[in-house]
């Protein structure tokens, strides 16, 4: 069944499929690697994996390259406070990233190119737009972008191009080389930044100085280096629409004179936390460790994440988490009975991960239309338990069971979610982990935090992290 998608240019659906013969090529913005990326930044990147996942269940090849933002504002503002080279800062929360993906279970990406491996193709593109009037150099040695050359700039955020005024300096009369600025302050970007003192050893020689990139644009250079001038999809949150994505366009199709620069836009909704936007300020941006710490493991942050639809708002809450856990559980119980019946092994159903074409057929066929129609993940489970209910009637035979059982995983694999996987490391854990973890539950139902503290740094030091529940407890290696 072929995908569609709601592209943000157009406003509209529109079908998913490469332009030419070939992959489609799937761009995604990656993360600033400057500290350990929240829930908000892993629900878009959960719901680009998803759709991933659902193209490739679907039977279509996809080339999928999502980069690292290693050099910005705040990459270097962070690891000069800290004392740090770019390099290794960058380096350990790149680390970071790539574990939590892991553990959340996203696929990785066919390239993951980073900024500070591309300065050369940077630089070549500047000098496009410089030599093709689009771009100027400042006296200091900045080069912006010029964004009145643009004919078409404004159109994916629906700027008002009467209403659109720019300036090269801001009311206080410094130039406007911000990477990251508000809708109202619409400017003429850096495309390159002059070295400043604060940079520290951070900057790269240039036909206009020693320097560093704007953060726009890395993702044009590299973009285009490993998809080319014009390609299928680019995806990121709904923040980076304006200025990040707009201006993407703009120097991209200055430059190479292709147009479109991206021929589908998808762009996913802001994340809520307990009814409140997300802000250090109310320190709820959650990170999967503290997550962990409050007892919910990575299989059941996806599945609460997912469990809204990518273009509405959705709000992240403690009883959403219980509500995550509580429906794989359910999912669990269902799928083991069927397993016993069959008399086939959870191993084996895992082995059954993967496209199938018995997902387009049969009870699970409602679910999997709805996952391609716009991504609607949440339309995909209510129906996924629709068909788990029908699936329990005892008129179907063991041969029919069977095969609806890999169509669930097909499924099950389109949205990343693996069964068992709380029992499984809870199971590996060597005895005498969980004789710790055991001394440590009992220690907290005596109420002894004295103790239960103690025995949880014991567990910890011998490599396991250990997840409480309500009734009980998991374990999972750190």
């Amino acid at each position: 069944m072929p995908v569609r998608l709601h592209d943000t240019l157009s406003r509209s659906e529109k079908l998913l499929a490469p332009a030419s013969e070939g992959p489609l090529g799937f761009y995604c913005c990656g993360p600033t690697v400057y500290g350990p990326a929240h829930i908000g930044n892993f629900r878009t990147f959960i719901l680009q994996d998803v759709l991933r996942r659902t193209l490739e269940a679907d039977g279509m090849a996809v080339r999928h390259v999502r980069n690292i933002t290693d050099v910005d504002d705040k990459t270097i503002r962070t690891s000069q406070a800290e004392g740090v080279s770019l390099k290794d800062f960058t380096q350990k929360w790149t680390e970071k990233f790539h574990a939590d993906c892991a553990r959340l279970n996203l696929l990785t990406p066919d390239e993951e190119p980073r900024a500070t491996d591309h300065i050369a193709e940077q630089i070549s593109m500047i000098e496009k737009l410089v030599e093709g009037g689009h771009a100027y150099a400042a006296e200091d040695g900045s080069v912006y972008f010029k964004v009145n050359s643009c004919e078409h700039y404004g159109e994916l955020a629906q700027l008002d191009r009467d209403s659109l005024r720019t300036q090269s300096t801001n009311s206080a009369g410094e130039s406007n080389d911000a990477d990251e600025y508000d809708r109202e302050s619409v400017s003429d970007f850096a495309l390159w930044k002059a070295h400043k003192p604060d940079d520290g050893e951070n900057f790269w020689p240039s036909p206009w100085g020693n320097g560093r990139p704007g953060w726009h644009i890395e993702c044009s250079a590299m973009s285009v280096r490993y998809l080319g001038e014009s390609f299928d999809l680019h995806g990121g949150g709904v923040d980076l629409c304006f200025p990040h994505h707009e201006n993407e366009i703009a120097q991209s199709e200055c430059a190479t004179g292709a147009r479109p620069f991206v021929r589908h836009w998808f762009h996913s909704t802001h994340l809520m936390v307990d009814g409140a936007k997300m802000s250090k300020s109310l320190g709820n941006l959650y990170t999967l460790d503290e997550l962990e710490a409050k007892g919910y493991s990575p299989n059941v942050v996806r599945w609460a994440l997912i469990a809204g639809h990518y273009r509405q708002q959705l709000n992240f809450t403690d009883n959403g988490l219980q509500a995550a856990k509580s429906a794989i559980s359910k999912i669990e119980k269902h799928v083991s009975a069927l397993l016993d019946r069959l008399e086939i092994s959870k191993e084996d159903f895992a082995e059954c991960y993967g496209p199938n074409p018995l997902l387009t057929t049969g009870i699970f066929a409602p679910a999997w239309e709805a996952l391609c129609d716009d991504l609607n993940t949440p339309g995909a489970i209510g129906e996924l338990f629709t068909a788990l209910r029908n699936l329990d009637n005892p008129d179907f035979s063991k041969v029919a069971v069977g095969g609806q059982l890999r169509a669930l995983a097909a499924l099950l694999f389109a949205l990343g979610i693996e069964l068992f996987q709380d029992e499984k490391n809870s199971a590996e854990a060597p005895e005498n982990v969980r004789m710790l973890a055991q001394q440590r539950w009992e220690a907290k139902q005596a109420k002894d935090w004295t103790s239960a503290d103690a025995l949880r740094a014991e567990i910890q030091a011998a490599g396991w992290n250990i997840l409480d529940k309500k009734d009980g407890f998991d374990l999972e290696p750190a």
